[in-house]
């Protein structure tokens, strides 16, 4: 060790745990093989079958709207409504959740495929910003301005809106003693 070399290093003897990886990375069981330890519930395949297929519908209902709504004065409103849409779904839905406390796998689920997967799907904050450039790349810095701006401050708007739906539908469960 006194020529300067760095130590070298040992072999990994943790079923197969890379060189300088730590084996208690992968749970509680730390001497389990990966094959052996717990992975997430979100990442088993029907959870993410969920979320593709809440994708796939949230995407086509998108597509649905841009075929039907019409730009105005050339600037692509449906983007900033599917924005507002998908907002007031995820506040209707995370409250809407909270307070009918169905069992715990289909508040998972629904998240996965509404939540995550149709809303995710629905919203493209991409091109919201692709959309703001264009006005601005067209000589319409105030448009561009006003129309990324009112997205945002409406969308969290609409997030309050759907909440304030959701606790209409689903009044608070009373607790009993």
């Amino acid at each position: 060790m006194s020529n300067g070399d760095p130590p070298a290093r040992e072999p990994a003897e943790h079923h197969g745990t890379p060189p300088g990886h730590d084996p208690a990375d992968h749970g509680p069981t730390d001497h389990a093989p990966r094959h052996l330890t717990k992975r997430p519930d979100h990442l088993h395949a029907p959870s993410i079958a969920l979320v593709i297929l809440g994708g796939v519908l949230g995407v086509a209902a998108r597509e649905g709207f841009v075929l039907v709504v019409p730009d105005v004065d050339r600037v692509p409103v449906v983007i900033p409504l599917v924005n507002l849409l998908g907002a007031f779904l995820l506040g209707f839905l995370y409250e809407g959740l909270t307070r009918a406390q169905p069992p715990a796998q289909v508040v998972g689920r629904l998240k996965l495929l509404v939540g995550t997967g149709f809303c995710g799907g629905l919203t493209t904050y991409s091109s919201l910003a692709t959309d703001t450039a264009v006005l601005f790349d067209d000589s319409r810095p105030e448009v561009a301005v006003l129309y990324a701006l009112v997205t945002v401050v409406v969308g969290a708007g609409a997030t309050f809106l759907g909440i304030v739906a959701a606790t209409t539908v689903h009044p608070r469960k009373q607790v009993t003693s």
